[in-house]
């Protein structure tokens, strides 16, 4: 009977541990997923001409985001996860108003808004690596 809950105590042991890098691990390479060159489509609709800007995240190990979007620094932002998504939000200027932007990975593919506070506009936008 000792040996049985020996190996019981073990299991139970190890579980939390289990639990933790099961549980890490995909939002880690979710959060990583989001690093590097993206190019935005900024076309109101999808039959117009196409318009896209670079956006670069660089994403830190205490979840911020730094880069540049629209040839704009980032000023400031953060990535997050949870219900299975990973996003991002963060804000840059133009030197005459803030743009607040804020984008989640969807099967590969960013999808976000940008809403120019200062222009009164918001603008949904999709975009994709490279």
């Amino acid at each position: 009977m000792a040996g049985i809950f020996k190996h019981r105590a073990l299991r139970w042991a190890c579980l939390p541990l289990a639990i933790s890098l099961i549980a890490a691990t995909p939002a880690e390479d979710r959060v990583a997923s989001l690093d590097g060159a993206w190019t935005v489509d900024l076309r109101v609709e999808l039959t117009d001409a196409a318009y896209t800007q670079p956006m670069v995240l660089n994403v830190g190990a205490d979840g911020t985001i730094a880069g540049s979007f629209y040839n704009s620094e980032i000023l400031a932002g953060r990535v997050g996860s949870a219900q299975g998504r990973t996003c991002v939000a963060f804000r840059t200027t133009d030197g005459a108003g803030l743009y607040h932007t804020s984008a989640c990975l969807v099967d590969g593919t960013m999808v976000g808004q940008t809403w120019a506070e200062g222009r009164n506009f918001v603008l949904p936008w999709t975009a994709t690596r490279g």
